[in-house]
C-alpha cells in the first residue's frame, strides 16, 4: 500500500530536485542473506501525474542507469546500459519482467508481498520500501527487501 503525501504530488511538473539517494538491497535465499547497499546522487521529478526517480551506478558489467516510476498503483522499475530489466511491483500482484543480457533475455516474475513509497514535501524527503519474492525463468531467486531513501541534496 502506498501511504504518505505522495498523491497530489509534491512538486510541480517538470521541476527536478537533486537528491541523495540511499539503496539498500537484501536478499534471502535457501536460508542465505546478502546485503548490498548503494549511495548515489540522482533526481527525482513529476510527469504525467507519476513521479520519477533516477540515477546511475557502476556495475561489474558497466554504467547502469535505473528509473522508478511511482505511481498511485505501484513502482516501474527500469533498468538500461550492459543489462536491461523491466519489473512491474504492485502490491499483493504477481507480474511478469525481463532481464536482458547480451546472452539473452531472461523471464522473471515478482510477487509483491508489501509496498509503501511516500514523500514528505516539508523535509524533501522520500522513501521506498518493497518485499518481494522473484522468480527468474520459473526458479526463485530468493525474497528480496528493498530499502530507498532520498532527499533533496541541499546546495
Amino acid at each position: 500500500m502506498i501511504k504518505g503525501s505522495v498523491w497530489p504530488l509534491p512538486i510541480q511538473p517538470a521541476d527536478q530536485i537533486t537528491v541523495k539517494i540511499k539503496v539498500h538491497t537484501m536478499i534471502e535465499n535457501g536460508g542465505e542473506k546478502e546485503t548490498f547497499e548503494l549511495t548515489t546522487f540522482g533526481r527525482y521529478y513529476v510527469k504525467n501525474a507519476s513521479g520519477y526517480l533516477q540515477y546511475e551506478e557502476s556495475t561489474e558489467e558497466g554504467p547502469m542507469k535505473t528509473t522508478m516510476k511511482l505511481t498511485e498503483d505501484g513502482i516501474l522499475l527500469m533498468r538500461s546500459g550492459s543489462v536491461k530489466m523491466r519489473m512491474l511491483l504492485e502490491e499483493k500482484k504477481q507480474h511478469r519482467g525481463s532481464y536482458t543480457t547480451p546472452f539473452g533475455e531472461l523471464l522473471m516474475i515478482t510477487d509483491t508481498k508489501e509496498l509503501q513509497h511516500r514523500w514528505n514535501s516539508e523535509n524533501s524527503i522520500g522513501t521506498i520500501e518493497v518485499l518481494y519474492d522473484l522468480l527468474i525463468q520459473g526458479s526463485k531467486a530468493g525474497t528480496y527487501k528493498l530499502q530507498i531513501v532520498f532527499e533533496e541534496e541541499k546546495r
